[in-house]
């Protein structure tokens, strides 16, 4: 594996090979003879920030670039004293852009104090050419930008960076419109040892109207279920028992692939990993989920029982101007076939109100399918007009009074039969992964069940990253509280 090389061996004097990632390995190895002369005369070693915003997608880039900070001799610091200072950003939603404008703002006061500190931007908001152009005018202090295409491309934009001087002024822009390419046996940094994200495809094809993120993180691309294979069992070996499987939308995983494998196909892959113990994955879109996907999760002894099944809206009318490849009935009709073959599954989901043209008879159907379903809790969005996507042009935007009090009834609504789904599993047993000392109560651990409810009940430190048995006695909403019961 590249990622077990020794930098120290690498000959400087070649030049950097052509074929990625040995291109890269030589600029980690560049940058790293920078920050030893930089320990030496500041007597400490570099330190870098990184922020992340968003999803899944982005924490997992994030965990990257954190493993190659680190191979280069970077340690982890905070954000008011860093050397490097990088944020990884959303554009799913335009307050998410703001919140990037106004930390960047905060910033500059930091980077006269401190000239020789990097800041970096990365992530979907970069893919967007009126950001880039607004921060080149406003932000001169930032001094690298690259997109999601290219995030193995850090070292080597670092060395840019590096060796012509910090201070110089100069910006380093690297944005990719799109790509086929998929760059394998990078560093990387968990942030537990205990469970991962992995990709298993990026980009979407879908091209819903109210979504930015074919735009700004392309096609669809699969990796190849071999190298996903190797992935997790190279952090099964580390420690790792769960994985979360990671992709815009799983359910198309493998179509474009030489030799297409099919999502169900590859679980049955993962599954077969000896010393794994749990499998997750997200996000599903339903107009992919095929019915082999659901007779999997049915015989399946490791795939949690959880599923994050997109809604959306519950208006067929809505869901066909929003491109969603589905109806009211067909979302229904799949729910029904996913509960029939996993009894207790959790199944949580994504709801948007104040789409373009909704009507109170619209949002009376997304109502009336929440009512129905009884989701074990729902992410609720009030509509984001995001430019360059189709619904951002539409007429019959929602007024802004109409949809709050739309969201208002909605989450109403949710948090009610939330908590009636929640509270039909007092008094089971469950599985329960440990993942950290409770923050409040020190004499408590804090743990996930294979439906992702969170337990909180008396148990050690040394327990986490150990999968054990809870009998849930109490449901406060969004949580039990447990006794751990005798292996």
């Amino acid at each position: 594996m590249y990622n077990e090389i020794d930098l120290d061996r690498i000959d400087l004097n070649q030049g950097p090979p052509q074929e990625e990632p040995k291109r890269q390995y030589y600029y980690m190895a560049k940058c790293r003879e920078w920050a030893r002369d930089f320990e030496r005369g500041n007597g400490r070693r570099p330190t870098f920030f990184i922020q992340t915003f968003g999803c899944q997608m982005n924490a997992r880039d994030s965990e990257k670039i954190q493993g190659i900070m680190k191979t280069i001799g970077y340690e982890e610091g905070d954000s008011a004293k860093a050397d490097f200072l990088l944020y990884n950003t959303c554009t799913v939603r335009e307050n998410a852009n703001l919140k990037v404008y106004g930390r960047l703002g905060q910033l500059k006061k930091q980077k006269k104090e401190n000239p020789d500190m990097i800041i970096a931007l990365c992530g979907c908001m970069m893919q967007e050419p009126d950001v880039v152009e607004k921060i080149k005018k406003s932000y001169r202090n930032v001094d690298i930008i690259f997109g999601t295409h290219n995030i193995f491309k850090l070292a080597e934009l670092l060395a840019l960076k590096l060796f012509s001087g910090a201070g110089s002024g100069k910006m380093i822009v690297d944005i990719w419109k799109g790509t086929d390419q998929i760059v394998e046996e990078l560093p990387n940094e968990r942030k537990y040892f205990f469970k991962s994200g992995v990709n298993i495809m990026f980009g979407c094809n879908n091209f819903c109207s109210y979504c930015i993120v074919p735009y700004v993180r392309g096609r669809e691309r699969s990796r190849e279920p071999e190298d996903i294979i190797a992935e997790i069992e190279g952090m099964v070996a580390d420690g790792v028992v769960e994985v979360m499987l990671l992709g815009q939308n799983v359910n198309s995983y493998g179509k474009n692939l030489k030799h297409p494998v099919s999502f169900a196909q590859l679980l049955r892959q993962v599954e077969q990993i000896e010393g794994l113990e749990r499998i997750r994955f997200m996000t599903s879109h339903p107009k992919d989920l095929s019915d082999d996907l659901i007779d999997v999760m049915r015989g399946s002894k490791k795939i949690c029982k959880q599923m994050h099944l997109p809604l959306q809206s519950g208006s067929s009318r809505l869901l066909e101007v929003m491109n969603r490849h589905y109806t009211k009935e067909d979302y229904l009709l799949l729910v029904e076939k996913i509960r029939r073959a996993v009894p207790d599954i959790s199944l949580t989901t994504d709801i948007i109100v104040g789409f373009p043209g909704e009507t109170e008879e619209d949002f009376k159907e997304t109502m009336d399918v929440v009512k129905k379903v009884k989701f074990d809790s729902a992410f609720t969005f009030i509509y984001s007009r995001r430019t360059g996507t189709p619904a951002a042009a539409m007429e019959n935007q929602v007024p802004e009074d109409v949809v709050k009090e739309r969201f208002d009834r909605l989450l109403a609504l949710v948090q009610e039969v939330s908590a009636e789904r929640t509270g039909r599993a007092v008094g089971t047993v469950q599985d329960v992964l440990v993942e950290e000392r409770n923050g409040q109560d020190t004499s408590l651990v804090t743990g996930r069940t294979s439906q992702n409810y969170v337990v909180h009940f008396a148990g050690r430190p040394s327990q986490i990253g150990s999968i054990v048995p809870v009998r849930l006695d109490e449901s406060r909403g969004f949580y039990y509280m447990g006794t751990q019961l005798a292996d």
